[in-house]
């Protein structure tokens, strides 16, 4: 069993991935390497002056894996509440998480397969932590925009479902500001 599963290997996936794991929940990101940054070039990322699409991808996969998360080369084909969690399933395996973030970009058919509650704009409707109707399922990123889709907001959308996770696991707020101190030996 999983602590996160991450359905998704774009910029809200991997920022998910990243922040769920460097925050030692046991993470693991599909990716399907379908996401629609190699297409992009970004010059509007902080602290990135340009990088292609396909650089992102590479260096974020590889800091997500670098903090601990598993990256599996999976589509995922179902997810489905299981008891006090949730089955995602693969082809070829289940995997059993606590929590789900959806991470899949304009395709929504997951969401709606949970059950998940959608708006008059035909998205997933989520809180401002990403949470969807159904408890312990996020959706980030263009699933829950409609037509307002950018990398930068999808990386924050990730990261606020995470620590929202991590909130409800900790039992209180939680923030996750590092300091230069805490910059790990890699």
């Amino acid at each position: 069993m999983v602590d996160v599963a991450v359905v998704g290997g774009g910029p809200a996936g991997l920022s998910a991935g990243l922040y769920a794991a460097k925050n030692d929940l046991d993470t693991v990101v599909f990716d399907t390497d379908e996401s629609w940054m190699h297409k992009a070039h970004l010059f509007n990322y902080p602290a990135i002056r340009s990088i292609s699409g396909d650089e992102f991808l590479e260096v974020t996969r590889g800091q997500v894996e670098d903090r601990g998360a598993d990256l599996e080369d999976a589509e995922v084909t179902a997810v489905e509440e299981d008891g006090d969690g949730f089955a995602v399933h693969t082809d070829d395996e289940a995997y059993a998480a606590d929590y789900v973030v959806l991470a899949t970009g304009g395709d929504r058919d997951l969401a709606e397969d949970l059950g998940c509650a959608f708006t008059d704009e035909d998205v997933v409707d989520v809180t401002v932590d990403m949470e969807t109707s159904v408890e312990g399922v996020y959706a980030t990123g263009a699933m829950g925009r409609a037509e307002k889709w950018q990398a930068v907001i999808a990386a924050g959308d990730g990261a606020a479902a995470v620590l929202d996770i991590l909130s409800k696991e900790k039992g209180e707020y939680y923030h996750d500001f590092d300091m230069p101190s805490d910059v790990p030996d890699l």
